[in-house]
């Protein structure tokens, strides 16, 4: 038996196993600190600087969401799927990282819903 074609049948498995699990990492991780910075800059004012203490009763507490929600929300406002002047206007400025990094900062932050188990 050829040795070439031998080590390419042990090989090509590995390297095309490799190249899928790469492929099913994601490229970027939420940055907390960049989101913290946004949610002061940007959120504090409406939502408070906690997430919790909203400055009007409609509108929503932020921190304790999940993450995943948290970023379709946003991309709704931002695509006009979800309607309100305000969040529209915000959600318009933030780039995908910055949506990204937003919800994992409020989802790690706790919220006035939950509790221990």
């Amino acid at each position: 038996m050829n040795p070439v074609r031998s080590m390419s049948r042990v090989v090509l498995p590995l390297l095309a196993g490799t190249v899928l699990l790469l492929a099913a990492t994601p490229a970027t991780s939420a940055d907390l600190a960049a989101g913290e910075k946004l949610a002061i800059e940007r959120c504090a004012a409406c939502h408070g600087k906690d997430g919790n203490t909203p400055i009007d009763p409609s509108y929503p507490r932020l921190s304790g969401q999940h993450e995943d929600y948290l970023v379709q929300a946003l991309r709704a406002y931002k695509q006009d799927e979800r309607k309100n002047p305000i969040m529209g206007a915000q959600a318009k400025l933030l780039s995908r990282g910055d949506m990204l990094n937003l919800a994992a900062y409020y989802a790690r932050l706790p919220g006035m819903m939950s509790h221990a188990r």
